[in-house]
């Protein structure tokens, strides 16, 4: 199973990176507001260059003057199930600590990188 982790980083502003193991990768997202942990909540999120397999280890600072400078933690981590992908919509059951079931990520028409992300389960 692919894994997924979700960075808390502390930058210029809160968020939260959601990242799937994806292509030899991390597919990312930012999510300014706490990814939600139940039915009903839906968050923007933000497609990002996709990173490094190795970064979904990486907790610490960032350094100032370099891009996302800030801490980063590790605020969730596991294993997910890819359940559908299409251009516009990705499916997946998350088993991670605090994210458990079935998420959507779903790419919003007004802006090329914006997407939606909820719990579906």
């Amino acid at each position: 199973m692919p894994l997924f982790v979700v960075h808390q980083h502390h930058a210029k502003k809160l968020h939260w990176d959601l990242r799937l193991e994806m292509n030899n990768s991390l597919e990312s997202w930012a999510i300014p507001k706490e990814p939600p942990l139940e039915t009903g909540v839906k968050r923007l999120a933000i497609y990002t260059e996709p990173h490094e397999l190795s970064y979904a280890n990486f907790e610490g600072e960032i350094p100032e003057g370099q891009y996302g400078a800030g801490k980063v933690i590790i605020w969730d981590k596991g294993k997910y199930d890819l359940i559908e992908k299409k251009d516009d919509v990705i499916v997946i059951r998350l088993f991670g600590e605090k994210l458990k079931g079935e998420y959507v990520l779903v790419k919003m028409k007004s802006k090329e990188n914006n997407w939606l992300f909820f719990k579906r389960k």
